[in-house]
């Protein structure tokens, strides 16, 4: 009853438009551009929309809802595709004509985009649109039919919470990544075979480094070799961040966080350097950092056991760098995508273009354009240019 029509991919994806209550084929060359709320999109039209709507909410601040309807039950359809085609028909006459719907999984799992939502309007919207959904459910379904969906609603932008190791970013308002991520493969996997690889010669070559600066910050001031501390990695999962560590023990954070707030929001005011004068948007001289950790952030040996962390596969070689919780709390919106689009790694376009010398706003931009050029060979370039990074100690403190 649906007619096939090829997207740009070149996949077959059902193109529908509602009559009544049931579903219409209609060739594409017919397709009408003001007839946005009388059509069912194909899977990818309606995951690229509902990717560009999300960026749009980024830019606006407005919030936006999606609804799914999940019909994929097999006792829910019988073989019977009549109850798809009737939801369609509702979902398409409870949206309106700003919002979107479509197929958020081919032929099982339907979905609406609601767009320009306010934060207030959140639970509001949510329990008009299902009560209306509902109402109009009633009419066309049996009971047993209506309890057999799964209807769930998804808000952008979400509250990234303290969740332990899991996921904090609702993963189902991003199927762009995880369709990326499908179509990389064999790319990630030589990824993490790089980090494998990279991480434990490292950890084996370095083991006399590691033992000498554990003697020296033992010997020098009292407390543990290393510093650990909770870091947000890709999608919001939190993982246990390592360290040497350069400061005295017991130190309060506040002065890092008061920075880092102002450093986020473009309020922080550039240190000049003794050496050359050139600004940089770093705590030049923390009363808290001792002799050893002053060199040790120098020449950055202190991030030496993050090597740890890359063969756990909490971090890669090369990738963002991860934040530490109270960071995300000061973040716009469209700064989490740093999160989303890779996972944090030791190195970075960061790290060898600019490191402290950059504004906030320019490593984030730094962090996506990595994200969106990324490649083994990059990575690679990367590694061999971060020793001439180190070595130089542009911008480290």
């Amino acid at each position: 009853m649906m007619a096939n029509a090829k997207t740009a991919s070149g996949k077959n994806e059902p193109y529908s438009r509602i009559n009544g209550n049931s579903l219409r084929s209609v060739p594409w060359s017919h397709l009408n551009p003001s007839d946005l709320t009388q059509r069912i999109l194909p899977k990818d039209v309606f995951h690229g929309l509902l990717c560009l709507e999300r960026k749009r909410a980024e830019r606006s601040k407005k919030h936006l809802l999606l609804m799914l309807i999940d019909g994929k039950c097999s006792a829910f359809l019988n073989g019977d595709s009549a109850p798809l085609e009737r939801i369609a028909g509702v979902l398409c006459d409870t949206i309106r004509e700003t919002d979107l719907a479509g197929w958020f999984e081919a032929n099982s799992v339907l979905g609406a985009v609601f767009t320009q939502l306010g934060e207030s309007e959140i639970s509001t919207a949510v329990s008009a649109i299902e009560s209306r959904l509902m109402a109009k459910l009633q009419k066309v379904l049996k009971a047993n039919q209506i309890n057999r969906l799964h209807i769930s609603f998804h808000s952008f932008p979400d509250v990234w919470g303290d969740e332990g190791h899991g996921r904090s970013a609702t993963t189902t308002m991003y199927p762009d990544l995880f369709e990326e991520e499908r179509n990389k493969r064999l790319p990630l996997l030589t990824k993490r075979v790089m980090d494998i690889v990279g991480s434990t010669l490292a950890l084996i070559l370095l083991a006399p480094v590691f033992l000498l600066l554990a003697i020296i910050i033992k010997m020098t001031s009292k407390g543990p070799v290393l510093f650990r501390q909770q870091r947000v990695g890709q999608f919001g999962a939190r993982f246990e961040f390592l360290k040497f560590r350069s400061m005295a023990v017991s130190t309060d954070a506040g002065i890092h966080k008061e920075f880092v707030q102002n450093f986020i929001a473009g309020k922080a005011q550039p240190a000049a350097t003794a050496r050359d004068q050139k600004v940089v948007y770093k705590i030049t001289s923390d009363p808290r950092v001792t002799w050893i950790g002053r060199f040790m952030r120098r020449t950055s040996l202190d991030e030496l056991p993050q090597f740890w962390n890359v063969l756990n596969g909490e971090m890669s070689l090369v990738g963002p760098r991860p934040p530490i919780p109270y960071e995300i709390d000061a973040y716009d919106i469209w700064h989490r995508r740093r999160l989303l689009e890779a996972k944090p790694g030791i190195t970075g376009l960061w790290q060898v273009h600019g490191r402290s010398r950059t504004t906030f706003d320019e490593m984030v931009r730094l962090d996506l354009r990595y994200s969106k050029t990324w490649s083994p060979l990059l990575d690679l370039k990367i590694l061999l240019q971060t020793p001439r990074a180190v070595i130089s100690g542009d911008g480290a403190y």
